[in-house]
């Protein structure tokens, strides 16, 4: 949960550079966080009020490089991610390395530092997957991407020991199309999603949804709760 102004947190979040991180950077720097931002671009060093107070260059495959940055670090935000536009849409392993696995590794590195944490603080990781998880998205490979991702994060958060949920929260946000330079046609502003992201996260909701769409708010729901009753079945079976 996002804290009181008298004990401000560090954000992390990847993808900064891209039209959703911007408006979160701004965001939280406008409340007064700390905010590092995780970026692939060779292009973006720029410090100032409405820019990451860090900048952390990195590539996707060398996330083991990024623990002593994440050490540091909150309530990370995984954002970043790619969406193919070319005409056949046959890029599924970039894809699913980019939207998906990379995204595990991270989560998992997080899950580990927050698990050794001494100190009696309990840390954040909000997971971007997209309501492409469940519903078309006209691009078959970043639908299995985000499938993916959906699914991993669902089995993590739901077999999670009791010792490192006290220690570890985590967050699903499920996204409709909003407009980037990936999506010029989305139907929400980035600006507008920041905020709504910002309010939702101060629920103890582990989803955070923000879609046009009203099945979006049926669908994920019923699928987590099924999750949910799934591994509930593999606690009793291995016990």
């Amino acid at each position: 949960m996002i804290n009181s102004k008298r004990n401000k947190k560090t954000i992390g979040i990847t993808g900064a550079s891209g039209a959703l991180g911007k408006e979160l950077t701004k965001l939280f720097r406008e409340k007064g966080y700390k905010v590092i931002g995780f970026t692939h671009s060779k292009n973006d060093s720029k410090l100032d009020l409405q820019s990451p107070n860090e900048w952390i260059k990195w590539e996707c495959g060398k996330e083991s490089t990024l623990k002593k940055h994440l050490n540091k670090i909150d309530i990370l935000i995984l954002n970043h991610g790619i969406y193919n536009l070319s005409r056949n849409n046959m890029n599924y392993e970039n894809s699913i390395e980019i939207n998906a696995l990379s995204q595990f590794k991270l989560l998992n590195l997080f899950e580990d530092i927050a698990r050794r944490n001494e100190l009696n603080i309990t840390k954040e990781i909000w997971i971007n997957t997209s309501e492409a998880e469940i519903l078309p998205a006209f691009n078959p490979s970043y639908e299995i991407s985000k499938s993916l991702i959906g699914q991993l994060v669902s089995f993590k958060k739901n077999l999670l020991d009791k010792d490192t949920k006290n220690k570890l929260i985590i967050r699903k946000i499920i996204l409709g199309p909003f407009k980037s330079e990936l999506n010029p046609i989305g139907i929400m502003s980035p600006k507008f999603v920041s905020k709504k992201i910002y309010e939702l996260a101060n629920s103890k909701n582990y989803l955070i949804i923000i879609s046009p769409n009203p099945l979006t708010y049926l669908l994920f729901p019923l699928k987590e709760f099924f999750n949910f009753l799934y591994c509930q079945i593999i606690y009793k079976y291995k016990s």
